[in-house]
């Protein structure tokens, strides 16, 4: 059984497969699982603008001054690993080009990415359609795709909801896409055979080390680069796109690459959007035991002691500020702490508020199929399974085409 369908094994035993069954608790890997609110232990959120020192933010430059790049640093240390700051080179090789894709209606282009450093190369392709209708450089869609690559097929002999390119071609947006296993594969006996072995080994060897979270995040940036240099693609619209751990992976990879435009994370769950000391479906201890190789060492240290974290997600939310943040969730995927998720939002609105005063959002999540779209801070909560689909493909360009319409 390969890693994505052992995940969704896990998540059809967990989740609630059918909304009529609702036990409250779950045994796995010899643990209870809370899926009982009043279960959910009291805790106390480190607050987003107070400094390590006791200083508190109060405006738009001290958070980027000072509190800002404090969380990133406490994120390295603690959760996803340091990030290299540098590479010795980067080309772009345009391997095929398809003018009239999809009937007509798109152009494809199959780039591969190719990185440099300490004399060790990788290449890393690109799948990307861009609309043919397009008057003018395009916004586009980068999904960090951590599904089978037949789900982003260039030849488009597989149609999938998972990456439905046609309607956003059709919607006037170019949308890419890039496979994490081409960066770091997605096992945690080889996901060091990629970025980390050939260019940054030594990250394998240090507990603060980025492993393959990191790997695909600093991927995405890469991909990044290359939008920067086709003058079809608007560089300054590009949004980046992830579901599962590919949504923990679009949060952090948005956090630290201001480039990116806006980020968008579908059911990403514990060490994702979901507030990790609610101790609510997937723990930081299980998703360590089942995933340790996502993040870094030092992460395994608050297993079981969660509330020790000097970090909490509704603070890696806060990092995307002040661009638009768009999360979702599903209601037969309570392993991924729907509440908790939402909760992240309202815990990160102190700094939205920074720059945008009137932001607000409701004390409680929304129902069912009712998506906010028009703040900066975005939200779904849809029938279903942990997927990533169409109805949240639509929300996704419906929130798109509200925020850039104001710039």
């Amino acid at each position: 059984m390969n890693v994505f369908n052992k995940y969704i094994a896990v998540l059809c035993f967990l989740s609630f497969c059918g909304a009529a069954h609702a036990q409250k608790t779950d045994v796995f890997m010899g643990e209870l699982v809370n899926y009982d609110e009043t279960k959910v232990p009291q805790y106390i959120l480190p607050d987003v603008l107070r400094t390590t020192n006791g200083r508190t933010v109060k405006t738009k430059t001290r958070w980027e001054k000072d509190r800002r790049p404090e969380i990133i640093s406490l994120f390295k240390q603690h959760v996803y690993g340091q990030m290299p700051g540098k590479f010795d080179s980067i080309r772009f090789e345009l391997n095929r080009e398809v003018a009239n894709a999809m009937e007509g209606r798109a152009r494809l282009k199959e780039v591969t990415v190719h990185i440099w450093n300490k004399g060790k190369q990788l290449g890393i392709p690109l799948v990307l359609f861009i609309p043919n209708s397009a008057k003018q450089p395009a916004p586009v869609f980068l999904l960090i795709n951590n599904r089978s690559k037949r789900n982003t097929d260039p030849d488009r002999a597989m149609k999938s909801t998972f990456w439905p390119a046609e309607m956003l071609i059709e919607k006037g947006y170019a949308i890419a896409s890039f496979h994490v296993g081409d960066a770091a594969p997605d096992k945690k006996d080889s996901y060091q055979h990629g970025v980390l072995d050939q260019l940054y080994p030594e990250m394998l060897d240090n507990e603060d080390g980025m492993k393959a979270i990191g790997a695909w995040a600093w991927a995405a940036s890469r991909m990044m680069d290359y939008f920067e240099t086709d003058q079809a693609i608007d560089a300054k619209k590009v949004a980046l796109v992830g579901h599962s751990r590919g949504g923990k992976t679009s949060l952090w990879a948005g956090a630290l690459d201001q480039r990116f435009a806006m980020v968008f994370s579908s059911c990403s769950g514990s060490t994702g959007a979901s507030l990790a000391r609610r101790q609510y479906g997937e723990t930081v201890s299980l998703i360590n035991k089942q995933f340790g190789y996502w993040f870094a060492g030092n992460y395994k240290q608050y297993s079981n002691r969660v509330n020790d974290l000097p970090v909490d997600q509704h603070m890696l939310i806060a990092l995307m500020a002040p661009r638009p943040v768009y999360t979702t969730n599903a209601a037969e995927d309570r392993w991924a702490d729907p509440r908790g998720s939402y909760l992240s939002l309202l815990n990160a609105l102190p700094v939205y508020r920074l720059y945008h005063p009137g932001t607000v959002l409701a004390a409680e999540p929304p129902a069912l199929n009712v998506p906010i779209l028009n703040p900066p801070i975005g939200y779904h909560f849809r029938k279903g399974i942990h997927d990533l689909n169409v109805y949240d493909w639509e929300n996704f360009v419906r929130f798109a085409d509200y925020h850039y319409r104001l710039k």
